[in-house]
């Protein structure tokens, strides 16, 4: 068996926008550095990233305890003087002893806290490092296996309509909650990887492949949809009918706010605190509270009483609910707002709304760009990044329109209509006719020498106006396939 030295270290690494955590393991195990990030990818999640002298001192401090000198760490070159990390992370900062990189080998090592390179067939010691989440809040992909063949374009529509997305990787802890969640007997599964030019992939939600996993014979280059087979990536004709990997991220805050500030936070940063419209969601909600709030105590949730009717925050019309025994109280004590009790195995209490939690966010398929664009350029930007402008075809959809457009920046938001003076009509974008309407004022059949579209007011009541194309606005994109 390894003999293996753990020295855990729980560090913030801080910058404006994020903090970072990260505990790091030091492997007392030598092993050449292609093994060091095997080792640390399965069992951890890559070779240590450094990214301030506050790691290389407690770095320095796990090594000499160990009396080892050389140790892997996770650079690696991929060009003359150019470094990246094992994580595929930029190297911004640097720490090389004066004498280094000497430019013939391929590999970093830490001595005493410089670093250098070395050829990766040497045998050492190496650190690992496990990325948490971050001090103030928690992303994590809850991944479902979909055990129905479909080509790539179904599987993301599907993936749309019933969860956020296809699958989407950003380290190795990914991949083994991907591999786990693949049934027996199935081999090849679409991810969300869609390639988009001569070697550029993106994942379907628009994000940038940043961490990369391909087997070493790909991808070929003549297909244009990834798939993953026993962890490793590959790329297939995008019409090849296989089973697929979804995945839906609640978000846990672990910010302690009072509700009206946690539903503030939610639609300022993400779209709304957390509905729990069925079992399914409710145990998927239960899973991330666990698996991130070590404390136990109560977490806020989107469910509050208003003249006693109980009402999700969303507007969600949903009679789920999940009591425990006794509650809700009768409202004697103002106890109007719901928490999810990880020690009643996720039942809810009402507690009052004053009372400090952490809580629940969730993720919407509406996304509002804080980019003042015409409305043709609005148009280019979401089919580029996303699916489409928004289209409004019901006053549920309405209400999401209205839950997000409050974070936009302009009075008025662009919105996926368009009006034909030749014809005399207003149609979405999206091929649908104007059903349901929502005008602040009947000028929605105005012609005039300027072409119209429709945005949405920002603040008020929220609803629609006619705009000249030409005026640049805030706008929202969907996610929703059609």
């Amino acid at each position: 068996m390894d003999q293996t030295l753990y020295f855990i270290l729980l560090i913030a690494l801080c910058s404006v926008s994020e903090c970072v955590q990260r505990q790091y393991h030091f492997i007392n195990v030598r092993k050449n550095w292609t093994e060091a990030q095997r080792y640390c990818r399965e069992k951890y999640t890559d070779l240590a990233t450094v990214e301030n002298m506050s790691d290389i001192n407690e770095l320095k401090k796990s090594v000499s305890d160990g009396g080892v000198q050389y140790v892997w760490i996770g650079l690696q070159r991929t060009g003359v003087d150019q470094w990246q990390w094992s994580s595929g992370e930029p190297v911004l900062y640097q720490n090389w002893d004066p004498t280094q990189p000497e430019g013939r080998d391929d590999c970093g090592i830490m001595v005493d806290g410089k670093w250098g390179d070395l050829p990766c067939s040497d045998k050492r010691n190496f650190i690992c490092n496990k990325t948490l989440c971050s001090v103030s809040e928690c992303v994590q992909r809850q991944y479902h296996f979909i055990n129905v063949r479909k080509n790539w374009t179904e599987a993301q529509r599907y993936c749309r309509e019933k969860y956020t997305d296809l699958a989407t990787v950003e380290n190795m802890s990914d991949i083994n909650e991907l591999k786990k969640s693949v049934s027996d007997g199935v081999q090849y599964v679409w991810i969300g990887l869609q390639r988009t030019g001569v070697d550029q992939w993106q994942w379907s939600s628009g994000e940038p492949v940043l961490y990369q996993n391909w087997d070493p014979t790909q991808p070929e280059g003549r297909d244009d949809c990834g798939i993953m087979v026993d962890g490793k990536w590959g790329d297939l004709p995008c019409s090849d009918k296989r089973n697929f990997i979804c995945n839906k991220r609640p978000v846990f805050v672990s910010q302690e706010k009072n509700w009206t500030e946690a539903q503030s936070y939610c639609r300022q940063n993400h779209s709304d605190l957390v509905s729990v419209t069925n079992q399914t969601e409710n145990q998927q909600v239960a899973r991330i509270i666990s698996d991130n709030h070590l404390s136990g105590s109560h977490v806020w949730i989107g469910l509050s009483r208003v003249r006693d009717l109980w009402r999700w925050s969303d507007q969600s019309n949903s009679s789920f609910r999940y009591w425990n025994t006794s509650e809700p109280d009768l409202n004697i004590a103002g106890e109007n707002c719901t928490v999810a009790e990880p020690k009643a195995q996720g039942q809810w209490s009402d507690f009052s709304c004053n009372q400090e939690y952490p809580f629940v966010c969730y993720e919407d398929k509406l996304i509002v760009i804080e980019q003042n664009l015409t409305w043709s350029e609005a148009l280019r930007y979401c089919r580029q990044n996303h699916v489409d402008l928004v289209s409004v075809q019901s006053e549920g959809m309405q209400r999401r329109v209205m839950n997000v457009v409050r974070r936009a920046s302009t009075a008025a938001v662009w919105l996926g209509l368009r009006h034909s003076c030749t014809v005399g009509l207003w149609f979405w974008v999206s091929g649908q006719t104007v059903c349901y309407e929502n005008w602040a004022i009947d000028d929605s059949d105005k012609c005039d020498s300027a072409v119209r579209s429709g945005a949405v007011q920002s603040g008020g009541h929220q609803r629609w106006i006619s705009r000249p194309e030409t005026d640049r606005l805030n706008f929202i994109c969907s996610r929703y396939e059609e």
